[in-house]
Order: C-alpha cells, then sequence, then structure tokens
C-alpha cells in the first residue's frame, strides 16, 4: 500500500462517515457516542455549558477526511516530500477537527445545561383554570414552567367546583392529573397559622 493509498483510504472513510453522519440526522437516526476520551473543560455560567468530547463522530469524521484529502493531494500530484506531506495532512486533519469541536460547543451546545428534576415539579406549581372544575369532575389548567406553557388536567383536592379563570396551586400530581386547590384559600390558611 503506498502512502497516496493510504491517503485516499482515511479520506474515504472520513467521507463516508460524515454522510453517514449527514443521513443519520435528516433521517433520525440513532449513532452511538464515545463516551471516554477527553473533554473540554466547561463554564459554570448562566448557560451552564455542557462538556463536549474532543473524540466525537463529528471531529474524527472532519479529521480523516481532511488529513486523507490533504495528504493524497500533497503526496500524489505535488509529490511532497512524505514526512512534509505527513505533517501538513496531519494539520489540515486537526483544523478540521478543531472547526467541528468549536462548531458544536460554541453554536450547537451553548444554550444545553443539566436538567434538573426539580424544575419539573408539579406540586406547587401556580397556573390558572381554562376549563372550570365542575363537582367531582376534571378541568383544565394552564400554567407555566421553564418558559414554556402547559397545559394539563386538573381536579379539585376536596372535589368542589373551581370556576374558570381561577388562580390555583396543584398540591399533588398523580397519573397525568394535577389536584388543585384555590390559591386564595392557601393563602388564607397560611396568614391563619402565622
Amino acid at each position: 500500500m503506498s502512502w497516496s493509498d493510504f491517503y485516499l483510504t482515511c479520506f474515504l472513510v472520513g467521507f463516508l462517515l460524515s454522510l453517514l453522519a449527514f443521513l443519520a440526522g435528516t433521517g433520525h437516526l440513532h449513532i452511538p457516542h464515545l463516551h471516554h476520551g477527553l473533554h473540554l473543560p466547561h463554564g459554570h455560567g448562566s448557560g451552564g455549558q455542557s462538556q463536549v468530547p474532543w473524540f466525537n463522530f463529528g471531529t474524527v469524521a472532519a479529521f480523516l477526511a481532511w488529513f486523507g484529502g490533504a495528504g493524497y493531494l500533497l503526496d500524489h500530484y505535488y509529490h511532497v516530500w512524505y514526512f512534509l506531506a505527513f505533517a501538513i495532512a496531519t494539520f489540515c486533519g486537526l483544523g478540521a477537527a478543531l472547526v467541528v469541536l468549536w462548531f458544536l460547543a460554541k453554536v450547537l451546545m451553548a444554550h444545553e445545561s443539566p436538567l434538573d428534576p426539580a424544575d419539573y415539579e408539579m406540586v406547587g406549581v401556580l397556573g390558572k383554570l381554562s376549563i372550570p372544575i365542575r363537582d367531582g369532575g376534571t378541568g383544565e389548567l394552564v400554567y407555566r414552567q421553564e418558559g414554556a406553557r402547559h397545559v394539563v388536567g386538573a381536579r379539585s383536592e376536596d372535589g368542589a367546583a373551581i370556576p374558570k379563570g381561577a388562580e390555583v396551586a396543584v398540591t399533588r400530581y398523580e397519573k397525568g392529573i394535577a389536584y388543585v386547590r384555590r390559591w386564595e384559600d392557601l393563602a388564607g390558611e397560611t396568614e391563619l397559622k402565622s
């Protein structure tokens, strides 16, 4: 196997991996993650950036494609000394991998943050009824959580009717149904205990 064949093989493997990643992304196929390796340091600022591994599918594919392509051109067409061609091809491959890594870290995952289950806890959520709860029946609660509007079925904690537009608080959440009480009733109980 000559150096040209080696570089061409690397280029084809990198190109095919890139094509596979593109088709998997457009076809919503899942490619296994590489969970081991070096990780970028991450910030603890307001964005709470996620860690992006240095060796991931995108960076490996970019490295192989650019390493192979540059090496093939330098060796096959320009007949550059093989040590110099290898060094330049390695530099090109690392540059392409770093561009992909930067894009992943700064653009695609810039606003990623770890999920906290407490942010999605239903007990204590405040909202308004968009459909009233009749005696012993079910209505509809509209509330905001994590910046998004949500809707859930709601029943009165004590089985009493609650009119449309009433502000309520969730006291328990079971099987997709929020059990609620009027906010003013809860606030009144708190004032009496004080």
